[in-house]
């Protein structure tokens, strides 16, 4: 569902990706994982038709995203880093609105709004306007304005931005519950979180994908060393002349565990 072919992205003489090659199921949940300013969010925005690719090609759910862009837009869900929303809309006009640009109308955008609603607890907000909503609460219309419309290929970059604890652990339930038929991949700088959703993890640094394995595999070799998996990780990262230090990637302490949709 998604095929990243030897894509690279320049801006004059910066290269921000850097050949990158790489696929994802249906069915497949992956984590994008490096420091901040790796390239995880250009790459993301490549994927999404937002940057043109300057070399190799990207294919989501069968479209290119050069000569199918409006194919890629119809079958891709996007969550950005810094929401962006409407302000001075209601949240439930607004989630209209998006439905009603993706195509949505009559009882199938009605279906669709209720369903949203319900899985990102959206119920006590739909009156109010997006300004009046906590910085939790925004990230969860973003959540719902990019599923709206049922899409089948999923791209989150940094989706639990501003959720507290036990947010953070109700939405990676609700994402694993959206797996069935779908691609998704996540992108974060927080290992903690990636490696608890994922069954697979993919690691940049300087716009150059360093790894691509599934996190059993890299935690069996970090448990055989006698380490744990952020030394590996972190190793990974180091190796490739970035930084990793405090702050890099992240990891969060366990959280206590909760079920069901994102609270």
């Amino acid at each position: 569902m998604i095929e990243v072919d030897h894509v690279t992205k320049r801006y004059g003489a910066f290269t921000a990706v850097d050949d990158v090659s790489f696929t994802v199921q249906p069915g497949e949940i992956v984590g994008f994982l490096g420091p901040n300013g790796a390239g995880k969010s250009t790459l993301l925005k490549m994927m999404c038709t937002w940057l043109p690719v300057t070399k190799g090609s990207i294919r989501i759910a069968g479209f290119d995203v050069t000569k199918q862009p409006h194919g890629v837009r119809a079958s891709l869900g996007y969550l950005t880093e810094h929401n962006a929303l409407y302000d001075s809309m209601r949240v439930d006009r607004f989630l209209r609105f998006m439905g009603k640009m993706r195509g949505l109308s009559g009882r199938h955008l009605d279906e669709r709004l209720a369903w949203v609603s319900r899985q990102c607890i959206l119920g006590d907000v739909l009156g109010k306007r997006v300004s009046e909503c906590s910085k939790g609460y925004r990230q969860r219309i973003g959540v719902a304005a990019a599923l709206v419309h049922d899409p089948k290929v999923i791209l989150l970059d940094e989706p639990t931005h501003g959720l507290d604890p036990l947010q953070v652990v109700a939405f990676r339930d609700f994402l694993r519950s959206l797996r069935d038929g779908r691609t998704i991949l996540f992108s974060s700088h927080n290992l903690a979180e990636v490696a608890s959703i994922s069954e697979r993890l993919l690691i940049i640094n300087r716009g150059k994908l360093l790894a691509d394995e599934t996190v059993d595999g890299i935690s069996e070799r970090a448990a055989s060393a006698g380490r744990t998996l952020e030394d590996v990780v972190l190793d990974i990262v180091r190796k490739s002349g970035g930084s990793a230090g405090y702050g890099a990637i992240a990891s969060d302490a366990a959280e206590p565990a909760t079920t069901g949709a994102v609270r």
